[in-house]
């Protein structure tokens, strides 16, 4: 018997699953009664909640999706798309100590009390609730794509329109295999026919069953309805059992697959080996050492303004046991990364390029390799992993709107009344984010935004947790352009048919053919270019050419080889300003379009805000005194031991002026602590061994 396309005992185990959250949910709202239970969980929070809680809040399944997904399409080098914040994970140690030092609700706390303005608390709360429903659109999106995999359509119940989508697809594939060895002419103009119409999403390597909008609805229905009951307690509790379900998640896939392929050594008997490579080949690849350095840094800026953290860390009892959760929670998680990526890997090896959308391999392997049960339990653990981030997320932005938009401009008005807003916000973002998983269609395009886009406030909050003389000014500048070069413009370009069509923004990269040298493949050796497994020889590829400014440049009809080319994707303002500069990207590669787009986005806004704030006018000294002498205050697990020191902290500024590397300087970078350099130096440790775990499962043979 099937339930919704599900095999009887598969849907058991979701209906299961889904009862007990809404069950945690019963339960912890009885420690949610007023505005800190419920937006901060008293802050009381110990070591063993805020593991989970971190592990919980900071793992998608749209991010193993995402990962699994790049590294199908051109090897592990593409799981750097999100294995790059592993190297920003040892500044975590501060940056957790800086929150949690500020004894505040919110981000938007922080801009209010930084730069005494309303505003900036204001826009960063609009700015954020903005991103949410982008954030909360993925995981809608992971969840409805796999039950799309999991419940693919019988072949002969197919219409003839998705018929012929499925047999398009398969010769475009057949065509893509012979590519390399030479196509006749018409078999070329086909190839580049299709490629076209694959470009436009019109090839499709199965059909789903599945309607996404339903599975949205009741997955928004179920977060919704527990997180609203009992809230940031609500989301430590069900994200201790969701956490225990990512495990699972992360795990599963990967024995059942190898024993398909016979072990490491038949893994790599499937799979070319330049998909081994971790850092990609720099002529294949999107991501060269170059990208991933670039995109570090520009992840770097963006870590700091997640609206989360500042909650996070401080529901925790006190500062170490926030540094601790942290910590230990992103590391647990960069190395479940790992099998991440070997599950992509393991995906080309057994599936080759025949998946139309990589974004459904995760769903493919599974209803693939997963007995009934063993699939309802992976679908249980999809959906935690998606709610997981989901629910912490939404107490979050209820918090921004209740502190940064509601409360300063409004009445005071009673904590009963204020909470019920509080939980009418939750519903309206989640509402939101099923709204984002409609509109948007691929992952990727999701996460291009996420890297970049927090910058806009990322570069303002390091600088004024560490620059004296940062200014309000400053800010809203440096914001105000960010924002039109990171998303006004993409946007309005993106939407617009005279940019689309403009042949000034259809520029695109130089055709080139490559040969590398390359260990044959099982697949290699039965086309004739080796003799045996394992044997050098010469791959010839030819690199199609890319769009600069738009991500995708197709023909307006594929068919017609004469017809006008038009722009798809994301409008890359970030180059095309460059370019007004005089740069010239015509000849560069994939990787290098990658990398400077994320130098741009990480250092450009820094340079305005050292630009603007020599020219206009610093906070008061004395705000500023009382501002960094509760940052420089660690924090006590007694409350009233901690305000004590926090009296102390604003009445003898002069105290921390003598402890800077710098005294009498406008920065405020401390001289370091004993358990200041063991936290930090002790975290590269942490991502040397991940390191290592990582270069020894692709070398295992």
């Amino acid at each position: 018997m099937r339930i919704f396309g599900l095999h009887w005992l598969d849907f058991g185990i979701v209906l299961l699953y889904l009862v007990l959250m809404l069950w945690l949910g019963k339960v912890a709202s009885r420690w949610g009664k007023n505005l800190g239970d419920f937006y901060l969980a008293g802050r009381r929070l110990g070591k063993f909640y805020q593991f989970f809680l971190n592990l919980g809040s900071s793992t998608h399944a749209d991010q193993a999706v995402a990962v699994t997904r790049e590294v199908y399409r051109q090897g592990i080098g593409g799981m750097w798309i999100q294995f790059l914040v592993l190297f920003l994970t040892p500044f975590y140690w501060f940056t957790t100590a800086f929150f949690r030092r500020c004894r505040m609700i919110t981000i938007g706390d922080f801009f209010t009390e930084r730069f005494r303005s309303r505003f900036l608390g204001a826009a960063f709360a609009v700015f954020t609730l903005f991103m949410a429903f982008l954030s909360g659109g993925v995981g809608f999106l992971v969840a409805g794509k796999t039950f799309a995999a999991l419940t693919p359509k019988p072949a002969a119940e197919y219409t003839a329109e998705e018929k012929r989508s499925v047999d398009l697809f398969q010769e475009y594939r057949s065509l893509g295999r012979k590519a390399d060895q030479g196509l006749t002419a018409a078999e070329r103009a086909r190839y580049e026919e299709l490629g076209e119409r694959s470009k436009r999403g019109e090839l499709k390597s199965f059909i789903s069953t599945t309607n996404p909008v339903a599975v949205y609805v009741i997955y928004a229905l179920i977060v919704g309805i527990y997180i609203i009951q009992g809230g940031f307690f609500a989301a430590a509790l069900t994200d201790v059992v969701q956490g225990l379900l990512i495990i699972v998640f992360s795990l599963l896939l990967v024995p059942l697959a190898l024993a398909r392929l016979g072990g490491f050594a038949g893994l790599h008997a499937q799979v070319p080996d330049v998909m081994f490579q971790l850092f990609g080949s720099g002529a294949l690849s999107d991501y060269g050492w170059h990208t991933v350095l670039a995109m570090s840094l520009a992840n770097l800026v963006s870590i700091i303004a997640s609206a989360p953290m500042m909650q996070t860390a401080g529901s925790a009892k006190d500062e170490m046991t926030a540094r601790v959760g942290m910590l230990s929670g992103m590391f647990f998680k960069r190395f479940l990364m790992i099998f991440w990526g070997l599950t992509g890997l393991l995906a080309v090896g057994l599936y080759g390029a025949s998946v139309h959308d990589p974004d459904l391999i995760w769903g493919v392997l599974s209803h693939d390799l997963l007995a009934p049960g063993l699939l309802g339990l992976m679908l249980a653990s999809i959906l935690a992993a998606s709610m997981s981030s989901l629910n912490a997320n939404s107490v979050t932005y209820s918090a921004l709107f209740i502190r940064n938009l509601y409360q300063p401009f409004v009445r005071a008005k009673s904590e009963r009344h204020t909470l019920g807003v509080g939980k009418v916000v939750i519903g309206l973002t989640i509402l939101g984010s099923l709204g984002s998983a409609v509109f948007f269609d691929n992952i990727l395009d999701l996460f291009k935004y996420f890297i970049s886009f927090p910058a806009v406030f990322g570069a303002a909050i390091w600088l004024g947790f560490l620059w004296r003389r940062l200014t309000k000014a400053a800010v809203i500048v440096q914001v105000l352009v960010c924002v039109v070069i990171y998303a006004v413009i993409p946007n309005a370009f993106q939407a617009s048919d005279w940019a689309r069509r403009n042949p000034a923004f259809l520029l695109e990269t130089q055709p080139r053919v490559v040969t590398l040298t390359s260990e044959a493949a099982a697949e290699d050796v039965a086309a004739g270019r080796a003799e045996r497994l394992g044997q050098e020889f010469a791959r010839v590829r030819r690199i199609e050419p890319t769009g600069i400014f738009f991500e995708r440049v197709a023909r307006e009809n594929p068919s017609d080889p004469a017809s006008a080319k038009v722009g798809f994707g994301r409008f890359e303002a970030e180059l095309w300003v460059l370019s007004l500069c005089g740069a010239d990207f015509t000849s560069s590669s994939k990787s290098q379009l990658v990398t400077v787009r994320f130098l741009f986005d990480a250092l450009f806004p820094f340079v305005l805000l050292f630009i603007v704030s020599l020219f206009t006018r610093p906070v008061r000294k004395e705000h500023l005194d009382g501002f960094f002498g509760l940052i420089h205050t660690p924090v006590q697990a007694d409350p009233e031991a901690d305000a004590r020191a926090v009296a102390r902290a604003r009445a003898h500024p002069e105290e921390f002026e003598r402890r800077k590397l710098r005294p009498g300087s406008a920065w405020e970078l401390m001289k370091p602590e004993r358990r200041d350099l063991a936290g930090f130096f002790g975290s590269w440790l942490a991502v040397a061994l991940i390191l290592f775990l990582l270069w020894t499962a692709v070398r295992i043979r």
